[in-house]
This record gives C-alpha cells, sequence and structure tokens, in this order.
C-alpha cells in the first residue's frame, strides 16, 4: 500500500510558481521525522542507510530519503509499529497529519507545498509528531 507518492501532487492543483520539487516537503518531513524516531523498517535502514545517517546528521535536507525513495512512501519503509500509527494519522484524505503540517507550517502561506523543505520546519513540527505519536501509543 502506498501512502503518499510526489506524482500525486505534480499535476491538476500544483503550484505554478514552484518547482515540482515542493511535492516531496509534506510527505518528507514525516518520512525524515519516522525514520528519526525509529519507526522505520529493517528494510529501509538497508537500502538506505547512508541517506539516513545523513539524516542524522542533517547534513542533506529532510525530505532527500524520501527524494531518495523515488518519492513514494510505502508501509515497506515503517516497522509493524510504524504503520499502526501512519495508517491512521497520515491518510491524507481523514487523518490528522496534513491538519497538523498545515497549521503548523503554512500559516500564511499561499498553499501546503510552499512550506520549506529545511531542518527549522523539521523542527517546528517534530514536537506535533512526537505528541500525536505519544498520545497514540498511550491508548493502544
Amino acid at each position: 500500500m502506498a501512502y503518499d507518492k510526489a506524482k500525486w501532487h505534480q499535476d491538476g492543483d500544483f503550484p505554478k510558481d514552484l518547482d515540482t520539487a515542493a511535492a516531496y516537503t509534506h510527505t518528507g518531513l514525516f518520512v525524515a521525522w519516522a525514520i528519526l524516531a525509529g519507526l522505520g523498517g529493517e528494510e529501509v535502514a538497508e537500502d538506505f542507510g547512508d541517506e539516513i545517517e545523513q539524516l542524522r546528521e542533517r547534513t542533506a535536507a529532510p525530505s532527500q530519503l524520501y527524494r531518495c525513495m523515488d518519492g513514494t512512501f510505502t508501509e515497506e519503509e515503517l516497522s509493524e509499529e510504524g504503520n499502526a500509527f501512519t495508517e491512521g494519522y497520515f491518510d491524507l484524505e481523514k487523518g490528522q497529519y496534513l491538519k497538523d503540517y498545515e497549521k503548523t507550517l503554512c500559516q500564511g502561506l499561499p498553499s501546503t507545498f510552499h512550506a520549506a523543505d529545511s531542518w527549522e520546519n523539521f523542527d517546528k513540527l517534530k514536537p506535533v509528531l512526537d505528541a500525536r505519536l505519544a498520545s497514540w501509543r498511550a491508548v493502544r
């Protein structure tokens, strides 16, 4: 199952003033957080060890790992716990993630896609995601 694909966002309503790379940011920040939070699966660790180390060291943009995954985020990238959390929270139509992302990073911006792929934005979003995960774990 694919949670998201960057190419799904690069057509239609995608802002004409942005490079298509901006379609990677909203999911890329989540993927980076999930991996750094210990929710990654064994396969992603094996396939993208160098990229994960760059995330830990912050020597690459937060969305770089998602780009290396060809902009496709599936259950294969996550552990069992990571998938259990992501299935409900990240669901782009019914979940809370995009609402949290927009509230935290997109106030005053023309669209969701205008949020920067930066460690500053990652650091703003991380406490929100950490709190959501903690709340989910508490009722699990």
